[in-house]
């Protein structure tokens, strides 16, 4: 029963748990890449095996999560949420003894499995638990605090790395789920869909992530034979999914125009995002000779005008539709992306870096609120929950896919990240690539994306401060997260 008041102690108990167990999962979306030179020196590793540090996390992740919803709505939210809490602490820990790449890149992957377990569970539990009256101001609550500690991520990943040690990123998050894990137990109220589900989409589920597995590895590793047994594995996905009764991703939802749409403008644009993080760290580090802690402090901006701005932006979408914003923030953060450029050895941070990533900024505050709020709008209410679910997978793949790729298409040796010569030139060429999605994004939505009733002011939408992947929204006719 949803009756939970806000100012209760149990409303800020719940409150703290889900906060504590969202922002694990986000910091280490953020604090692993500004940690990558350090890995790859302490462990003699190549910039595959940085790319696999990344990827095997997202790979699990955006391959479970729809599946870790539909396990929290059968077997409890809370009892999944608190599996996932516990089994991305243990796979943190194995992350923080990791003797090699090779235990590195395994315990990740089985840190996103925990990430798919206790992300969907996060917001589910508030809208589960409180009174109708207080839902909203709990949302705001916690997707501020998320955004806080989104803005946070890179400057608490330098200040580990430049101080107790890299593999402090991945030990932080055993103390914080010693404190969620017992919280969420006594504190939060079980809860469910209350429908009966026959079965789960196990195997759509393992098709659609051995799909992105192999992809991956023939992107990182050139092996076009993989590629072409990837894409197979891709369409045998579509063909289960089609012909299943309950299928994971049900592929009538892509029936709307507008919702297909809006997903390629988020392929996108959450491309560029991640291949732009992922070696903007690098970038900074290797190329223009800022500490760990430096470089993680340069990137705060973006992050922080996301949590700063982004509910003015969805304010502003609400009144004049959503295709301006989808249009004009694409073009802003690859105008940003091209300022990048700029930034080579020496780099002064006020006349190079900073004004790149204020316009890039600018563009992600446009974009990110009236992007949420298209796919939302753009099915029925009772589809919100899978509508969210699917776009923020997409999301996810998106940047799996480009963290894999763009070091190839950029032309990046395996050693590029050892010589700063080499990666700059290379660094360079991503930045056009990455500017190149944007365009294309922006181009979709200006000849796609149409006027939408207004339907989500929700702050989950609006107040937003990853950078990552679009925000989960539960549906509330059937208190599912897809």
């Amino acid at each position: 029963m949803a009756d939970v008041r806000l100012a209760s102690p149990q409303g800020k108990w719940i409150l703290l748990t889900t906060v504590l167990g969202s922002s694990m999962a986000m910091l280490d979306s953020t604090v692993v890449n500004v940690a990558l030179p350090r890995i790859g020196r302490d462990l003699d590793a190549d910039l595959g095996a940085l790319q696999w540090t990344v990827n095997a996390y997202m790979l699990t992740l955006a391959g479970l999560i729809l599946l870790g919803g539909s396990l929290g709505d059968r077997y409890g939210r809370r009892k999944v949420f608190v599996v996932g809490v516990v089994w991305f602490a243990a796979a943190s820990l194995l992350c923080g003894l990791a003797p090699n790449a090779g235990v590195l890149i395994g315990a990740r992957a089985l840190q996103g499995v925990g990430g798919a377990l206790l992300t969907p569970g996060s917001l589910a539990l508030i809208q589960a638990s409180f009174h109708p009256d207080d839902r909203g101001r709990a949302v705001g609550l916690w997707s501020g605090f998320g955004g806080i500690g989104a803005a946070v991520g890179p400057f608490l990943g330098g200040w580990l790395v430049d101080g107790p040690g890299w593999r402090w990123v991945f030990l932080l998050n055993v103390p914080l789920a010693l404190l969620c894990a017992p919280i969420a137990v006594g504190h939060v109220p079980e809860s469910g869909d209350g429908r009966k589900h026959t079965s789960f989409d196990v195997l759509g589920a393992f098709l659609g992530a051995l799909a992105l597995a192999l992809v991956t590895y023939a992107l990182i590793e050139a092996d076009w034979i993989t590629a072409v047994l990837g894409v197979g594995v891709g369409v045998a996905f579509v063909y289960v999914e089609k012909r299943r009764p309950d299928p994971m991703m049900p592929l009538g939802i892509f029936a709307s125009r507008q919702f297909t749409a809006v997903n390629l403008v988020t392929l996108c644009v959450y491309a560029a995002f991640s291949g732009f993080f992922f070696l903007a760290a690098l970038q900074l580090q290797v190329v223009a000779g800022y500490s760990a802690l430096g470089a993680g402090t340069a990137l705060l901006p973006t992050t922080a005008m996301m949590l700063l701005f982004s509910a003015r932006s969805g304010e502003l979408a609400d009144r004049i539709g959503p295709r301006i914003p989808l249009t004009v923030g694409p073009l802003f953060c690859a105008v940003g992306m091209l300022l990048m450029l700029r930034v080579g050895p020496d780099a002064n941070y006020f006349a190079d870096v900073l004004p790149a990533l204020l316009v890039l900024g600018l563009g992600m505050v446009t974009l990110v609120a009236p992007l949420t709020a298209t796919v939302l709008a753009s099915v029925d209410v009772a589809r919100a929950g899978l509508a969210s679910g699917i776009n923020n997978a997409a999301a996810r793949a998106a940047g799996l896919i480009a963290v894999a790729a763009l070091p190839m298409i950029a032309g990046m040796g395996e050693e590029a990240y050892r010589t700063p010569g080499a990666f700059d030139d290379a660094f360079g060429r991503a930045m056009v690539v990455c500017a190149g999605a944007l365009i294309v994004g922006a181009a979709v939505a200006f000849t796609t994306v149409r006027a939408l009733p207004p339907d989500c002011r929700r702050p989950e939408c609006i107040r937003h401060g990853s950078i990552t992947a679009p925000p989960l929204e539960g549906e509330r006719s059937q208190g599912r997260l897809g």
